[in-house]
Order: C-alpha cells, then structure tokens, then sequence
C-alpha cells in the first residue's frame, strides 16, 4: 500500500515538474516567438478596448490611426490606414481577426501601451494602460510614393536609407495591398498572383548578380590583396572552380584593372578575385556587411531573410564544399539576397565603410506628448577602412560615369553604383542596381530590384533609372 501511494507521488511531482518546464518555455523562453506568431489574436483582442498609437510618417503625417465602434465600456477600437497600399508592407496591419504583421507586430508592445517601461508596468497594476504611445518613423512619403510609380506594374522593391544613420526611409514591395481590406479579403489576398502580401523588400530572396562584386571588391582592396590599379586578366571561359566562367556577352579582356573591371562588370576578373581571397576572407567580409544573419532591422523576425548561400533551404557555412566561392564573388552560385541587404552593403561603402544599424523608428512619443525615447544612429560594424571605402567609392563612380550604370545619372550630382543582372527562370532576368549619392558625402543609399525583366534588358538599362527617380526626391528632401 505504502508503495502504491509512493509511486502515485513519484508521478503527481514528475507531473507537476513536466508542467512548470512548459509553462517556463512558453512563457518565458518562447515569449518573443509567441509575440511574433502573426495568427495570435490574445493581444489583440485585449487590446481592443484602448486606442493604439498613432503610426507617424518622418512629416508627422498619419499611417496608422484608430477608429472606434460602441460607446463607453462597450467601445472597441480597430485600425485604419490612411495611406491605403503606400506603406502596405512596412508599416503592415494589426486586426483582430487577422493578427498583424509589419512595423504593427514588432511594436506592438509600445503601440499597446504594454512595453516594459515603468509607467505600462503601474497601468498593468491599475488594470491596464488608458491608450498606447505613438510612434513617429523615418518613413518618407513622397520618397515612397515616387518609389512606387517607379516601379508601376513591375514586382519588384526598393529600399533606400540614410548612409550616415541607417534610417530607411523607403521600403516599397510590388504586388502591395491595401491593408484596409486584410480583415475581409485576407484569403483572396493570399491566392492573388504575385504574392502581394509578400515583402520582397525583406522576404524576397534573389541572386544579386554583379551588384555583389561590390562586396568582392570591398574584400579585395581592404584585405591589401588588391589596389584599384591591380591588373588582372578578364579573359572570356577562364576557368573558375574548374569550369570556364563566361563574361556578360562574351566579351574578352586582356590585362585589365580593377576599376575597368568593375565599369565593365567582367564576371572573370572577379571570379578569379574570389577564388584567390578564399572562402574565409570572402566569408569575413559577408559578415561584415550583414550577411549570414537576419538584419537588426525593428521589424518582425518572421518576416526578415538572411541572405547568403543557401542549398535546400540552409544557410551554408565557409566551411561547405557546396560553396563555389569564384562563382560566389560574382554574385551566383547558390546565393540568396534581399533588397534591404544591398542597400546595406551600399550605405556601409558610403558611409566611409562603417554600416549603419537600419531603422524605422525616429522617436517614441506618448499620450501627453512628452517624447519618450528617440532612436538616433547606432553603428552595426565597421565593414572596412575609410581608404579602402574610398578607393571602392571611385571605382562606383566609374560605373555609373562611363560604365553600366550610366542609367542612374543625376544633374550636377556625382552617383557612385553598380548594376546587376541575374537570370531567373523562364527566360527572364533580375536586374539590379545598388547606389549612393553624392558620391563624396552620401544622404541617401538605394537598392532597387525589378523581377522579370527581359533577357535581353540588363539592370543599369531597368533598374538604374529607377534608383535615380528616388535618389533625385531624397537627396532634395534630405538636404
């Protein structure tokens, strides 16, 4: 008897231990992938019964507001967009019976009112915050509107910053939506062709094409492996990894230097750079730029891509024989990227070489007014020296002064970029183009992605003059 009533104890307390090491794990280690689900309503629903904080555009105006049904207790708020489909993607939605996504989900905390601070933990006690707090951006309207017309009926996306901050002032994905419609259309939305409730901006995973080489060559001159006068050969079928590599074309150079090569974008010349660095130091500089992780970006990390070399669905690591490095450097093999990735890597040449942490919140502003935290430029690493992100600076000019990139030419103001062309299936071609400007003090870095552009057109003839349409309003609008 003495055993039985034991061992009944022995499994009330193995039970009871099982149920506080889950309890502990869903509360506490998987608090934040909770939080992140963008299907769990709980928040929501109680946060129903205050008014969420206002989303605000970088000119105060409105993004993100509140509309309210019923009276006194019975009163329940929900949100409207009034920007429709402008800032669909990076500000998202937040609906009860749709969950939320976007800037929404990842602030949601300080928009509810619930975000750790010393006043929501007394309202929690009190019973719960009278209202959330506001939340001013970086976001830039008329940038994003030009973005869009921009890119017109094409998929694609744009993301531009501020090299010297890391504010990201656009994010535009096409298909968008308009989140006004997710609590009724949220299924027709998910069926519609191109996938409009897909950030290409962040999600989108591409072959960057030869905007990598900017990567490459950033690798090359601050190892002190190369100068921007190095000569190499860029022979057409020089053999890579074992396999002849073509140039663009088939184009064939004898002896040629850095800098022409980069003009030119010859696939040889850096294909043989990669090779020669190695996995390693190619690999370092990957890092430095933000590659093999999810960007710091204050969005959802559900809804964030790292970008880098990938073989069914995982990332690889230096040590991978699946990596062709040479083909690597030129921006194929089995590399994936996202827009705002190369945006980055254009803001940290820039920037002097220093990569900037990417942002969408300026300042937390709360019920009465008072700012309450302000987000200012915080630097995620130093990519390279200021020398080496000066020479790769000239060279950036070349392309867009006499090379591929002519597209991208301002009036009076001197554009430092690089093209890209990728082949996509069926025939058709992603065409890139990666830029800042004014070359010699950048306010304003680009990456501009158009899908399915076609095979004979090349990103400086598709994507070049539309990076420049939005550099031109920045540039005007960032003074």
């Amino acid at each position: 008897m003495n055993r039985q009533i034991g061992r009944l104890f022995a499994i009330a307390v193995l039970m009871i231990a099982v149920l506080a090491i889950f309890t502990a794990r869903w509360t506490v280690l998987q608090a934040n992938a909770l939080k992140d689900e963008p299907l769990n309503r709980r928040p929501l629903l109680e946060q129903q019964q205050i008014p969420r904080g206002l989303i605000l555009a970088r000119d105060n105006s409105k993004l993100a507001i509140n509309k309210h049904i019923g009276t006194h207790q019975n009163k329940r708020y929900y949100r409207e967009y009034p920007t429709g489909n402008v800032f669909s993607h990076a500000i998202g939605y937040a609906f009860v019976s749709r969950g939320s996504s976007g800037f929404e989900q990842s602030q949601n905390d300080i928009l509810s009112g619930t975000g750790g601070d010393l006043r929501s933990f007394i309202d929690e006690i009190a019973g719960g915050p009278d209202q959330g707090d506001d939340i001013k951006t970086t976001l830039d309207p008329v940038a994003q509107r030009t973005a869009l017309a921009a890119l017109g009926a094409h998929q694609g996306a744009i993301v531009a910053m501020d090299p010297r901050t890391g504010a990201v002032q656009v994010m535009a994905s096409k298909p968008d939506y308009d989140p006004n419609r997710v609590p009724e259309q949220y299924a027709q939305l998910n069926r519609e062709t191109g996938s409009p409730l897909l950030n290409r901006a962040t999600q989108g995973e591409y072959p960057p094409g030869s905007t990598f080489k900017v990567v490459t060559a950033a690798a090359g001159l601050d190892s002190g492996r190369y100068t921007p006068q190095s000569q190499i050969s860029g022979k057409n079928n020089k053999v890579i990894s074992g396999v002849p590599l073509a140039n663009f074309g088939g184009e064939n150079f004898a002896s040629i230097s850095l800098t022409d090569a980069l003009t030119h974008s010859v696939n040889t010349v850096f294909g043989e750079m990669g090779e020669k660095l190695g996995k390693k130091t190619m690999y370092d500089y990957m890092r430095r730029f933000g590659f093999n992780r999810k960007p710091p970006l204050d969005y959802p990390r559900s809804q964030l891509f790292a970008s880098g070399e990938y073989k069914n669905g995982k990332l690889l690591d230096q040590n991978s024989s699946s990596v062709d490095v040479g083909r690597m450097a030129i921006g194929q093999d089995k590399l994936l990227v996202t827009p705002l990735q190369m945006a980055m890597v254009a803001a940290a040449v820039g920037n002097e070489g220093s990569l900037m942490r990417p942002h969408f919140t300026e300042k937390v502003i709360g019920p009465d007014g008072r700012v309450k935290d302000t987000y200012g430029k915080q630097e995620q690493s130093q990519v390279m020296s200021k020398e080496s992100a000066s020479e790769l600076t000239q060279m950036m000019q070349h392309v867009v002064e006499s090379g591929t990139g002519t597209g991208a030419q301002l009036q009076n103001i001197q554009v430092a970029g690089k093209t890209g062309t990728a082949e996509a299936p069926g025939g058709f071609n992603d065409a890139w183009f990666i830029a800042f400007a004014p070359a010699k003090d950048p306010k304003v870095a680009v990456a501009v992605v158009v899908e399915k552009a076609q095979q004979s057109q090349t990103g400086g003839e598709v994507a070049a003059p539309l990076a420049a349409q939005v550099m031109r309003v920045l540039l005007r609008r960032n003074g």
